[in-house]
Protein backbone atom coordinates (compact mmCIF):
# COMPACT_ATOMS: atom_id res chain seq x y z
CA UNK A 1 0.00 0.00 0.00
CA UNK A 2 1.43 3.39 -0.89
CA UNK A 3 1.85 6.06 1.74
CA UNK A 4 -1.36 8.04 2.12
CA UNK A 5 -1.76 11.34 3.95
CA UNK A 6 -5.16 12.75 4.80
CA UNK A 7 -6.20 15.98 6.44
CA UNK A 8 -8.03 15.51 9.73
CA UNK A 9 -10.02 17.94 11.85
CA UNK A 10 -6.76 18.72 13.60
CA UNK A 11 -3.62 18.05 11.59
CA UNK A 12 -2.88 15.10 9.32
CA UNK A 13 -2.91 11.33 9.24
CA UNK A 14 -0.25 9.29 7.43
CA UNK A 15 -0.94 5.59 6.84
CA UNK A 16 1.01 2.82 5.17
CA UNK A 17 1.36 -0.93 5.42
CA UNK A 18 3.77 -3.58 4.24
CA UNK A 19 3.55 -7.37 4.22
CA UNK A 20 6.81 -8.88 5.44
CA UNK A 21 7.26 -12.62 4.96
CA UNK A 22 8.46 -13.27 8.50
CA UNK A 23 6.68 -14.01 11.80
CA UNK A 24 5.48 -11.07 13.91
CA UNK A 25 7.88 -11.95 16.71
CA UNK A 26 10.86 -11.49 14.36
CA UNK A 27 9.55 -8.30 12.73
CA UNK A 28 8.63 -6.75 16.09
CA UNK A 29 12.06 -7.76 17.42
CA UNK A 30 13.71 -5.76 14.64
CA UNK A 31 11.70 -2.66 15.56
CA UNK A 32 12.31 -3.24 19.28
CA UNK A 33 16.03 -2.58 18.71
CA UNK A 34 16.29 1.22 18.40
CA UNK A 35 19.66 0.92 16.64
CA UNK A 36 17.81 -0.48 13.61
CA UNK A 37 16.17 2.91 13.01
CA UNK A 38 19.27 4.04 11.14
CA UNK A 39 18.95 1.14 8.67
CA UNK A 40 15.44 2.21 7.64
CA UNK A 41 16.04 5.98 7.57
CA UNK A 42 17.24 7.68 4.37
CA UNK A 43 21.00 8.39 4.60
CA UNK A 44 20.58 12.05 3.60
CA UNK A 45 18.81 12.63 6.93
CA UNK A 46 22.06 11.72 8.74
CA UNK A 47 20.02 10.13 11.51
CA UNK A 48 21.82 9.45 14.78
CA UNK A 49 20.62 8.16 18.16
CA UNK A 50 21.98 10.27 21.02
CA UNK A 51 20.58 8.23 23.92
CA UNK A 52 23.24 5.92 25.36
CA UNK A 53 22.91 2.36 24.06
CA UNK A 54 21.50 -0.14 24.61
CA UNK A 55 18.04 1.36 25.02
CA UNK A 56 15.59 -0.72 27.06
CA UNK A 57 12.49 -0.42 24.91
CA UNK A 58 9.38 -0.32 27.05
CA UNK A 59 6.58 2.06 27.93
CA UNK A 60 8.17 5.29 29.17
CA UNK A 61 11.48 4.86 27.30
CA UNK A 62 12.92 8.14 26.02
CA UNK A 63 14.95 8.23 22.81
CA UNK A 64 16.92 11.33 21.82
CA UNK A 65 17.90 11.62 18.17
CA UNK A 66 19.60 14.03 15.82
CA UNK A 67 19.00 14.40 12.08
CA UNK A 68 19.24 16.89 9.25
CA UNK A 69 16.22 17.89 7.20
CA UNK A 70 16.95 20.02 4.15
CA UNK A 71 20.37 20.63 5.69
CA UNK A 72 18.91 21.98 8.92
CA UNK A 73 20.09 20.14 12.06
CA UNK A 74 17.23 19.00 14.28
CA UNK A 75 16.97 17.25 17.61
CA UNK A 76 14.06 14.97 18.28
CA UNK A 77 12.98 13.39 21.54
CA UNK A 78 10.50 10.50 21.46
CA UNK A 79 8.73 8.69 24.27
CA UNK A 80 7.37 5.18 23.94
CA UNK A 81 3.80 5.59 25.23
CA UNK A 82 2.50 2.08 24.46
CA UNK A 83 4.44 -1.17 24.34
CA UNK A 84 2.69 -4.46 23.52
CA UNK A 85 5.35 -6.93 22.34
CA UNK A 86 4.74 -8.59 18.97
CA UNK A 87 1.56 -6.52 18.46
CA UNK A 88 2.08 -2.75 18.66
CA UNK A 89 3.92 0.19 20.08
CA UNK A 90 3.51 3.94 19.96
CA UNK A 91 6.17 6.62 19.94
CA UNK A 92 5.27 10.26 20.54
CA UNK A 93 7.39 13.31 19.89
CA UNK A 94 8.23 15.16 23.08
CA UNK A 95 10.55 17.66 21.37
CA UNK A 96 11.09 18.09 17.65
CA UNK A 97 10.00 19.77 14.43
CA UNK A 98 6.29 18.90 14.56
CA UNK A 99 3.55 20.45 16.64
CA UNK A 100 2.75 16.87 17.57
CA UNK A 101 3.70 13.44 16.25
CA UNK A 102 2.00 10.24 17.40
CA UNK A 103 3.28 7.17 15.54
CA UNK A 104 1.51 3.86 16.08
CA UNK A 105 3.24 0.74 14.73
CA UNK A 106 1.12 -2.42 14.54
CA UNK A 107 2.15 -5.97 13.61
CA UNK A 108 -0.53 -8.44 12.52
CA UNK A 109 0.53 -12.01 11.85
CA UNK A 110 -1.13 -13.50 8.77
CA UNK A 111 -0.81 -16.83 6.95
CA UNK A 112 1.76 -15.17 4.66
CA UNK A 113 3.84 -13.29 7.25
CA UNK A 114 3.39 -10.07 9.17
CA UNK A 115 1.39 -7.05 8.08
CA UNK A 116 3.32 -4.08 9.48
CA UNK A 117 1.24 -0.91 9.61
CA UNK A 118 2.17 2.68 10.42
CA UNK A 119 -0.36 5.28 11.50
CA UNK A 120 1.05 8.74 12.20
CA UNK A 121 -1.03 11.64 13.44
CA UNK A 122 0.89 14.91 13.16
CA UNK A 123 0.62 18.67 13.03
CA UNK A 124 2.99 21.14 11.39
CA UNK A 125 3.81 24.77 12.09
CA UNK A 126 2.47 26.78 9.17
CA UNK A 127 -0.48 24.48 8.56
CA UNK A 128 -1.79 23.27 5.20
CA UNK A 129 0.59 25.22 2.96
CA UNK A 130 3.73 24.00 4.73
CA UNK A 131 2.36 20.45 4.78
CA UNK A 132 1.51 20.52 1.06
CA UNK A 133 4.78 22.12 -0.08
CA UNK A 134 7.26 20.36 2.20
CA UNK A 135 6.18 18.00 4.92
CA UNK A 136 3.85 15.58 3.10
CA UNK A 137 6.33 15.15 0.24
CA UNK A 138 9.22 14.55 2.68
CA UNK A 139 7.19 12.04 4.71
CA UNK A 140 6.18 10.10 1.58
CA UNK A 141 9.84 9.85 0.56
CA UNK A 142 10.95 8.80 4.05
CA UNK A 143 8.26 6.11 4.41
CA UNK A 144 8.80 4.88 0.82
CA UNK A 145 12.52 4.53 1.60
CA UNK A 146 11.64 2.71 4.79
CA UNK A 147 9.44 0.22 2.89
CA UNK A 148 12.23 -0.49 0.39
CA UNK A 149 14.76 -0.93 3.21
CA UNK A 150 12.46 -3.31 5.09
CA UNK A 151 11.93 -5.38 1.93
CA UNK A 152 15.71 -5.72 1.73
CA UNK A 153 16.05 -6.71 5.39
CA UNK A 154 13.09 -9.14 5.21
CA UNK A 155 13.39 -10.35 1.58
CA UNK A 156 10.25 -10.96 -0.44
CA UNK A 157 10.14 -14.18 -2.48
Amino acid sequence: MPVTIHRQDRGYLLECELLLLRPAEEVFGFFADATNLEAITPPQLRFEILTPLPIEMSKGAIIDQRLRLHGIPLRWRSEITAWEPHQRFVDEQRRGPYRWWIHEHTFEETDDGTLARDRVQYGVPGGAMVNALLVARDLRRIFDYRSRALRGIFPVE
